[in-house]
């Protein structure tokens, strides 16, 4: 088994505090994240984007191997992921992902086909328990 590892520090009260994360890696390394990010237009992170980070990129992956095996090597997969909170019921509700996508000599079929696989399939994709849509183009 494989663990990644974070950390978060929380500080003060929900609307006022201020958060850190910090990664194993130290990619984040006492990175700030607050309320005013997650609700508002605080310029720190939070734990959507963050989760809206790891989707888009567990996506593109995924959607790389599937290629793989299909005989398919793309000039590239740009993927994004929006996930949407609804700050009533304190829920995120879905993640759609984004993807514009360059691959040599594959249908449009066929491109689908894969991008949905991985859709479906990756990791976080998995993880999630709400509902994933998704827009692919073939550029």
């Amino acid at each position: 088994m494989k663990k990644h590892i974070a950390n978060a520090i929380w500080e003060g009260s929900l609307k006022e505090g201020i958060g850190h994360l910090t990664t194993k890696s130290k990619v984040l390394d006492n990175h700030e994240y607050c309320f005013k990010s997650r609700f508002g237009d605080g310029k720190a992170t939070n734990p959507d984007e963050l989760l809206a980070a790891s989707h888009a990129g567990c996506f593109a992956m995924a959607l790389s191997l599937i290629l793989g095996q299909a005989g398919y090597t793309p000039d590239s997969l740009e993927a994004s992921a929006e996930v949407t909170m609804d700050p009533e019921k304190l829920e995120l509700t879905g993640s759609h992902l984004i993807l514009k996508a360059k691959i040599p000599n594959i249908t449009k079929e066929k491109f689908l086909e894969c991008a949905n696989a991985a859709k479906e399939n990756c990791p976080i994709s998995k993880a999630l328990r709400f509902p994933i849509t998704m827009d692919a183009t073939l550029v």
